[in-house]
């Protein structure tokens, strides 16, 4: 492939490396309709937001594109960015929900870079001793189911988990990518996400009286689960999921009034007011 690397140089052809090894014969690639380069450098920014500048995405963290995990990663921080700024400009949440971006992204861009330089080690690795690295993660991820889901869920970014707001209690859903939950009235979790609020889920049916009313940036959705699916949300009597999908809070309790107390904190807490907001 002859490529002008500009100031008047050319490259010679460039062989495919592959064939050349194991055919001993030269394949050249020629007329390239495109053309770019990549480099290993990995860097990311100290915080996504100063004031009205914020980050994310590639502007937020580079790395080698291994697997392409960046994609998802800045995928995410949009979404994550996005339902925020629009709370914050439709004038339904405060300044101080902002903050919380940097907070909840840049540990999730940390563990991006930790990734790829795991991968980029594992991929130029030639020696003796890193082939057979490869090897043996290679044959662990075809043999071990739960590696493939662990791979899976950290590549697509499902294994994100947020942490609780300052004084919400630390139910193990709260924070974390809810499914696409299905209601005994058929509807489902998703569905209701659609219109791009809040979705309050009050799972006993109305049973859980004076829980905060639907408004126009929050629906309400009152039915309980369908039968058979997911038995970690089995015991959850009410939760606040974000725009973004994450579990902002989760409770178990049956005390219409404490329930009411805890999801008209969550509601406070993803609207930026209060002494923290989400994280």
């Amino acid at each position: 492939m002859s490529a002008d690397l500009g100031s008047g140089r050319r490259a010679g052809a460039v062989r495919l490396g592959r064939g050349q090894r194991t055919q001993d014969q030269g394949q050249a690639m020629r007329d390239p309709r495109w053309l770019s380069r990549f480099g290993n450098a990995t860097r990311q920014a100290e915080t996504y937001r100063r004031g009205r500048v914020l980050l994310a995405g590639d502007a937020a963290h580079m790395h080698f594109p291994a697997g392409g995990p960046g994609l998802n990663v800045g995928a995410q921080d949009a979404t994550n960015l996005g339902w925020k700024l629009a709370a914050v400009l439709r004038g339904t949440a405060a300044d101080g929900l902002l903050d919380s971006y940097h907070g909840e992204r840049h540990p999730v861009g940390a563990e991006l870079l930790l990734n790829t330089r795991a991968q980029t080690a594992l991929m130029t690795t030639y020696a003796p001793e890193g082939q057979a690295l490869r090897g043996l993660l290679g044959e662990f991820i075809a043999t071990v189911p739960e590696s493939i889901q662990a791979l899976a869920e950290r590549m697509s970014g499902l294994s994100v988990v947020y942490p609780p707001a300052e004084g919400a209690s630390a139910h193990p859903l709260t924070g974390r990518r809810a499914p696409d939950l299905r209601f005994a009235d058929g509807r489902r979790l998703f569905e209701l996400l659609r219109g791009g609020g809040r979705v309050l889920l009050d799972l006993t049916g109305g049973a859980a009286a004076g829980l905060p009313g639907q408004t126009p940036d929050t629906v309400v959705h009152t039915a309980p689960l369908a039968p058979h699916d997911r038995d970690a949300w089995r015991r959850v009597t009410a939760a606040l999921i974000r725009p973004d999908g994450h579990v902002a809070r989760a409770a178990e309790e049956t005390d219409p009034e404490t329930l009411t107390r805890s999801m008209s904190g969550a509601l406070a807490a993803t609207a930026g007011q209060g002494a923290a907001a989400v994280r």
